[in-house]
């Protein structure tokens, strides 16, 4: 008898059923979780460039997570980046690098990144880039009598370069040093004619005097030994002729090496440099898929407007719990998020 009752009790009970979690809220640009994918991000960008200079974070611009199931989801960031003053194989960690200032002719950065994070884990699928120079009118507006960026393949720039390499090598004998890549150039004509160069070098298995018997013989160390360094040299023409250089060897760095362009460097050329003021990220960040606008275009599809429509009700009802009318969307969470540098 106590048996039956107990049954019947139990039927009596209600019957709770489990209700789905509601889906996360967006992810706004200035969110921890967006900065740390960023960072990742960025870190991949500078580490998969093979010319030029490193490029430091200036501000997210939009961030989409798409969920591909339990602690799985794919991220699309679109990052601003600007140009710092430490070349790419510089050893100076990024957040010790300065951020080149407007009046020193900026280069800017725009990223796609495509990511996954697993159970935590970030990794990067995917980069797009582009990077171009500052506006010259711009500058010259905000800085009338700043020299502007030059082409790395003009004459006077190549003539710098080459008689400041030979200047450095004729008094550091011991070594001979072989110019890597020209990084950037200005040229300022009034008062006066100066030309500012900025290269990257690498030191190679010639003294300077065996340089002098055939330069041609003269190899980088091979990979185990590489020292690469980086110079600038400020040539004035005008009114008196007077040249400065200045040379820094980094030291070995395991694992580090340059990417050769796949031509004759003897002048200093990446084919991100030829006929152009600055390198352009694009040569070493081209995938399309980066873009959530093409790699999430079949999983957008699967998503119907109505379908998208609930889910943003439930999550603006989560976090407020203010009814809202039925149809009603929310704005998108903060984006673009702060600037870290200046405005561009």
């Amino acid at each position: 008898m106590k048996a039956l009752v107990a049954l019947i009790l139990l039927v009596q009970l209600p019957i709770h059923k489990a209700v789905p979690a509601a889906p996360p809220a967006p992810l706004g640009c200035d969110d921890p979780e967006s900065q740390a994918a960023a960072d990742v991000a960025v870190n991949y960008i500078n580490g998969h460039s093979h010319h030029g200079y490193k490029f430091a974070l200036n501000r997210i611009e939009d961030i989409r997570v798409v969920p591909q199931g339990p602690n799985n989801d794919i991220i699309f960031l679109e990052l601003d980046l600007l140009e710092t003053t430490c070349p790419i194989l510089s050893p100076t960690p990024l957040e010790n690098c300065t951020v080149r200032s407007f009046a020193e002719h900026a280069v800017e950065g725009d990223c796609d990144v495509k990511m996954q994070k697993v159970d935590g884990t970030l990794s990067v699928l995917a980069s797009k880039c582009n990077s171009h120079a500052d506006s010259s009118e711009d500058v010259l507006k905000a800085c009338p009598d700043c020299p502007l960026l030059a082409k790395m393949n003009d004459t006077d720039v190549l003539q710098t370069v080459s008689a400041a390499l030979n200047e450095y090598n004729s008094k550091t004998p011991e070594s001979y040093l072989r110019l890597l890549e020209i990084g950037r150039a200005k040229i300022q004509y009034h008062p006066g004619h100066t030309i500012v160069t900025e290269f990257a070098v690498g030191a190679t298995n010639c003294s300077a005097e065996e340089a002098k018997a055939n330069v041609e013989a003269c190899q980088l160390l091979p990979e185990d030994q590489s020292n690469f360094g980086f110079c600038t040299a400020v040539m004035v023409k005008h009114p008196s002729q007077d040249l400065q250089v200045d040379c820094q060897l980094y030291g070995h760095q395991p694992g580090v090496t340059y990417i050769h362009p796949g031509h004759d460097t003897s002048a200093g050329l990446a084919p991100s440099a030829v006929g152009f003021t600055n390198h352009n990220l694009g040569l070493a960040h081209n995938n399309p898929v980066a873009s959530e606008s093409s790699s999430s275009e079949i999983l957008r599809s699967m998503l119907s407007a109505k379908s998208v429509t609930k889910r943003a009700v439930a999550e603006a009802a989560q976090h407020d719990k203010v009814p809202r009318p039925v149809g009603f969307v929310p704005l998108p969470p903060p984006c673009p998020g702060r600037i870290r540098h200046f405005d561009i």
